[in-house]
C-alpha cells in the first residue's frame, strides 16, 4: 500500500467519526430540551391610528377640488377672451367694446372670430351706421328682408344696433356654411351676391366669384366655423 493511500484512509475515518459525534450530540440536546409553552399565542398587534379614512371629509375635498378646477377653467377662458379682444382691437384699431362684441357674438353663433372680423372689416369698416346703396344695413351689411328670417319684425333702425346686427349677420353666414357643406368661399359669395346670382352662374358653368371671397379669406387657414 502506498503511503498516500494510508494517509487518505486515516483522514476519511476522522471525518466519519466527527460526523457521527456531531449528530449524536445534536440528538441528545433535542431529546432533552423542554418546551417553553404548550401552545403558541400570537402577540397582539396594536393598530396604528396615524391614518384614517373619513368619507365625509374626502367627499368634501373632492367637491372642493372640482370647484377649484371649474374656477381655473373659467379664469383661463376669460384670459383667452381678453387676449383675443386686445389683439383684434389693436390690429383693426377699433374700441375694445366693439372688438369684445364681435368676439362674443361670433363665438356664440358658431363663427370663427378671425373670419368674423375680416367680414365686418370688408362690409362696413366697423361702422355700425353703414348703409349701402341697395339698402344693406349695419356692421355686417344685412338686408332687412333677410334679417326678418332670424328676428321676426326687426326694423331697419333695429339693425343699426351693433349686437343685433352682428347676431343676424353671423347666424346667416353660419347657415350658409352649413348649406354649402363647409365651403366657406361659396358661402361668402352667397352672403355677398345673394343665392340667385351665385346659383345662376354655377348653373351656366361660370365661376361665381366676384373676388369678394378671395379678399375675405386671403391668408386665412381656418374652417370658418367653431363648435
Amino acid at each position: 500500500m502506498h503511503r498516500g493511500d494510508a494517509h487518505r484512509r486515516r483522514t476519511r475515518v476522522k471525518q466519519v467519526s466527527l460526523a457521527v459525534g456531531f449528530f449524536a450530540a445534536s440528538a441528545f440536546i433535542l431529546g432533552n430540551r423542554k418546551p417553553t409553552t404548550t401552545t403558541a399565542e400570537a402577540a397582539p398587534v396594536e393598530r396604528s391610528s396615524g391614518f384614517r379614512i373619513n368619507l365625509g371629509s374626502d367627499r368634501a375635498l373632492t367637491a372642493r377640488l372640482d370647484s377649484m378646477r371649474g374656477e381655473l377653467d373659467l379664469a383661463k377662458a376669460q384670459l383667452d377672451r381678453s387676449a383675443k379682444v386686445f389683439s383684434y382691437s389693436s390690429r383693426y384699431k377699433i374700441g375694445a367694446d366693439l372688438a369684445a362684441s364681435i368676439v362674443d357674438v361670433s363665438s356664440a353663433e358658431g363663427i370663427d372670430p378671425e373670419l368674423a372680423f375680416r367680414l365686418v372689416k370688408l362690409e362696413s369698416d366697423f361702422n355700425p351706421r353703414a348703409t349701402s346703396s341697395v339698402g344693406a344695413v349695419g356692421l355686417t351689411q344685412v338686408m332687412p328682408s333677410t334679417a326678418r328670417y332670424y328676428v321676426k319684425g326687426i326694423t331697419r333702425e333695429g339693425l343699426y344696433d351693433p349686437t343685433t346686427n352682428l347676431r343676424v349677420g353671423f347666424r346667416y353666414l353660419r347657415g350658409l356654411v352649413r348649406e354649402y357643406h363647409g365651403d366657406v368661399n361659396l358661402a361668402l359669395l352667397v352672403y355677398n351676391r345673394g343665392p340667385v346670382a351665385v346659383e345662376k352662374a354655377r348653373a351656366e358653368g361660370d365661376d361665381p366669384s366676384n373676388g369678394y371671397d378671395r379678399i375675405v379669406t386671403k391668408g386665412y387657414r381656418g374652417k370658418g366655423t367653431v363648435e
